[in-house]
């Protein structure tokens, strides 16, 4: 069984900054891409940032210059820095990966429970 467990959400005024995390633990053999997507109130679940294993990088406009993903492939965890947050980042981040869970299984994606990170103005 694979978990994924996100933490570092929180409440945060407009400007300031915060830093996720998100390991993944379990039966796993490797892993591919790990990423964090968002969801806002009434709003569909959106991609913030994604890493392939293989380092390359890739951000939503709306926050490119702003938040920063890395990962340490050693620990399986991942990381979202979000510097100058404003109130519309405001939304539950999940974690989400690409996993194999043995040597010649598929992939899947597992995803985290998520956390919520609120930006008052």
């Amino acid at each position: 069984q694979v978990q994924l467990g996100e933490s570092g959400g929180g409440l945060v005024q407009a400007g300031g900054s915060l830093r996720l995390s998100c390991v993944a633990s379990g039966k796993i053999f490797s892993i591919n891409a790990m990423g964090w997507y968002r969801q806002a109130p009434d709003k569909q679940r959106e991609l913030v940032a994604t890493m392939p294993s293989g380092g390359s990088t890739n951000y939503a406009d709306s926050v490119k210059g702003r938040f920063t993903i890395s990962r340490d492939n050693t620990k399986n965890t991942v990381y979202l820095q979000m510097n100058s947050l404003k109130p519309e980042d405001t939304a539950v981040y999940y974690c989400a990966a690409t996993i194999r869970v043995s040597e010649l299984g598929p992939t899947a994606r597992f995803w985290g429970p998520g956390t919520q990170v609120t930006v008052s103005a």
